[in-house]
């Protein structure tokens, strides 16, 4: 029996519902953090190292959780996710953070 991981059955819902998965999406990294200023030390290392990506620090719908929302414009491929995922809970891990998976803005 083969298991499927997250990000392949995920791609592979967003194919059957349409999604051309061979052009560049915004595709958007979700991080979350226990403290506005760990989320908002991730927001300054993101403008000072990666200006290309795009960050959004956002109150959480659960009480003291703090979010980042790293939006990447690219091809959204297996790899590509794995490897900004990857990154991503590098970056998040300084700060105290976890990444907490990603979705496509549709």
């Amino acid at each position: 029996m083969t298991t499927i991981d997250e990000t392949t059955q995920v791609l592979n819902e967003m194919e059957q519902a349409g999604i051309d998965l061979n052009v560049a999406h915004d595709v958007v990294f979700f991080q979350l953090f226990e403290k506005k200023e760990q989320a908002q030390q991730m927001m300054d290392y993101l403008a000072e190292e990666l200006p290309e990506v795009s960050g959004e620090l956002l109150a959480d719908e659960i009480p003291n959780v703090w979010d980042v929302n790293v939006t990447v414009n690219m091809l959204p491929s297996y790899q590509n996710i794995v490897d900004q995922e990857k990154l991503f809970e590098q970056i998040a891990g300084q700060f105290n953070g976890y990444n907490d998976g990603w979705g496509i803005e549709a």
